[in-house]
């Protein structure tokens, strides 16, 4: 009786979801047909909804296992009239939700969000931009499907006995306790290490089966959550908007549009291998610690290596935003986070796709992780590859396969790809739970004894991979970008709130390197973000629209680099660094010459208010 309440509520609402999905593949059949979509690839969006779809009926069944608690055998007929009618207003919600996606996508091409609610403070103009005949299919639209489906919901749930909590029997509580652990793990997706987003039901080339895939209410409850975060001020405007403005121009002015070539052909193929969690402190040359990484070490020699690079923030998915898209991390959110605003940024992949470039991505593990998919996706790969994708059945850990067997993969790949390639490979050991497998050599220390293992572990597959990449037919046409997403607690234990924590490698190598640079350091002050520009500089190919990323190779530019805290911000130049607490009004590290002192802080204040603001009206 107790379970039959749950398993009809679940047939409701899959059954609600997918006649909702069904009318938005109808209603725009003819973009399907225009972009050549199949059926089968079509029919995919119902396979890769169900986890979303669990999750969000997860969260709507919250509140009826709540109250299943305090409801007795006399209270059931009241109890039941009292979901019955959170029920309805549930279906009510989530109508208005999908029908008004409905409509907002033939003219945004986009997810009905928490930026598009904004339009609800005049709805008058939101009833003037629509034609009668929209108004009325809307609501006729949305009368039935609610007449239909209060009938079934007569039928299927309501007619039925709803569960009750006898406190006298002893099998009650184990009912509880389970229904707990199933509600729970439907709503994070399941209990596998990273909870589930809306990447979940990425799974296609085409963004309109994407989009239809992703659960509207779902999608709107986490749009609205992160708008509330980002959207409803910038907390760091200090100065007037023009002044902030103009001091942000003048950083990046330089004086000479010029560069230094680095590569001995017009257009290598530039593979990028983005190092999970390595600190700078895992780098010896960098002044870490001694021993950690002797492959990386040996592959300095062949390279040049920058002593002076940081990360813009401190979450994987901010580092690919930040190579792909050319921006500095976002305080308090994630460009990942927010899908309606891609079409606002720009795409290092988009332009290389155009100038013929072959581009792939590859991860050996989920990239649901931080909504990363999503993001890659509308970037355009030609490939892109995560662990479901691998059919061999290669050694994985809790997270994904292993990044020796993973290196091995990526470089059969690379070996067949037509030319030139742009190609990524993101490792993964070096983050938690630390599951690989092999030796674990260092145990002295106290604090981050796996995170070194792991790195040591990665280090000894990167040198096993570029053994193998100097033998391939690629390298000698091929440039190497060998960097880490972002900084780790080591046990030197930096502070998150300063520039040693997010001090991290960029070696650069590879058989298109010139020889003038091999062996040889480069002590410019920059950060990832510049990855992109500096790409597209060495190529000769224009890279005006990435206004925040600097070209690293110009002897002219500016010498800054920046991250974000979700309070404030660290902010270093060649003459001075701070790090500096916005909500508190304090820094937590200032170094600087008391003349500089205003300068320093003002630039700082500046850049991140400015770029701030300009995410918020993305």
């Amino acid at each position: 009786m107790r379970l039959g309440f749950y398993l009809r509520q679940l047939f409701f609402w899959l059954l609600l979801f997918t006649v909702n999905r069904i009318i938005f593949l109808l209603y725009y059949k003819l973009l399907l047909s225009t972009d050549s979509i199949t059926l089968g690839e079509t029919l995919g969006v119902f396979y890769y909804a169900l986890k979303l779809d669990f999750s969000t009926i997860g969260y709507i069944l919250a509140f009826p296992f709540a109250i299943s608690f305090f409801a007795t055998a006399k209270k059931e007929k009241f109890f039941r009239k009292i979901i019955r009618i959170y029920s309805m207003l549930a279906l009510v919600a989530y109508q208005l939700i999908s029908l008004g996606e409905l409509q907002l996508y033939g003219e945004w091409k986009t997810k009905l969000s928490a930026k598009a609610l904004v339009y609800l403070r005049k709805p008058g103009e939101v009833i003037n931009s629509a034609t009668n005949s929209e108004l009325l299919v809307s609501a006729f639209a949305f009368l039935m499907l609610f007449i239909i489906f209060y009938y079934l919901y007569n039928k299927l749930v309501y007619r039925h006995a709803h569960p009750y909590f006898n406190y006298r029997e002893p099998l009650a509580y184990l009912f509880q306790l389970v229904m707990a652990i199933i509600v729970f793990g439907g709503i994070r997706g399941g209990f596998q290490a990273i909870p589930i987003t809306t990447s979940q039901s990425y799974f296609s080339t085409h963004d309109i089966l994407n989009i239809t895939a992703v659960n509207p209410g779902y999608n709107l409850l986490f749009s609205i959550i992160d708008y509330q975060q980002v959207n409803s001020q910038n907390i760091f405007k200090t100065m007037d908007e023009g002044e902030a403005g103009n001091i942000v121009v003048q950083l990046h002015s330089v004086k000479k549009d010029t560069t230094v070539s680095i590569i001995n052909i017009p257009r290598p193929n530039i593979v990028i291998v983005l190092l999970e969690s390595w600190s700078g402190d895992m780098i010896e040359s960098l002044g870490g610690l001694k021993g950690i990484t002797p492959e990386f070490r040996k592959l300095e020699g062949q390279g040049v290596l920058f002593t002076d690079f940081y990360a813009t923030a401190n979450r994987s998915q901010q580092a690919i935003a930040s190579i792909f898209a050319g921006i500095p991390g976002i305080p308090i959110t994630t460009l990942s986070d927010h899908p309606e605003k891609y079409a606002s940024v720009k795409s290092l992949v988009k332009v290389l796709n155009d100038n013929n470039y072959y581009t792939s991505y590859f991860f050996g593990g989920q990239l649901i992780y931080g909504n990363m998919k999503s993001f890659l996706v509308d970037n355009k790969f030609d490939l892109l590859v995560e662990q479901a994708d691998i059919k061999d059945n290669l050694p994985s850990g809790k997270l994904g396969i292993h990044d020796e067997f993973m290196f091995d993969y990526f470089e059969n790949e690379i070996t067949r790809m037509p030319r030139p390639f742009f190609a990524n490979l993101f490792t993964l050991s070096s983050h938690s739970p630390y599951d690989f497998p092999g030796e674990r050599p260092f145990q002295e220390f106290s604090l981050e004894k796996d995170f070194v293992n792991s790195v040591y572990y990665t280090d000894k597959s990167l040198g096993s991979f570029f053994a193998r990449a100097k033998q391939s037919d690629y390298w000698d046409s091929t440039i190497f970008i060998v960097l880490a997403d972002h900084s780790h607690n080591s046990p030197l234990n930096h502070p998150v709130q300063s520039f040693e924590y997010h001090k991290i490698p960029l070696l650069i190598l590879g058989g298109a390197l010139k020889d003038e640079f091999k062996n040889t350091k480069n002590d410019k002050l920059c950060s990832n973000v510049d990855i992109t520009t500096t790409i597209l500089k060495q190529l000769k190919i224009e890279s005006g629209d990435f206004f925040w990323s600097k070209d690293i190779f110009n002897p002219y530019g500016p010498e800054l680099a920046y991250f974000e805290l979700n309070d404030g911000f660290g902010w270093k130049r060649d003459f001075g660094e701070e790090v500096f607490s916005i909500k508190n009004g304090h820094n937590y590290v200032l170094k600087v010459d008391k003349d500089e002192k205003e300068r320093l802080d003002i630039e700082g204040r500046a850049y991140a208010q400015t770029w701030f603001e300009e995410f918020m009206s993305y």
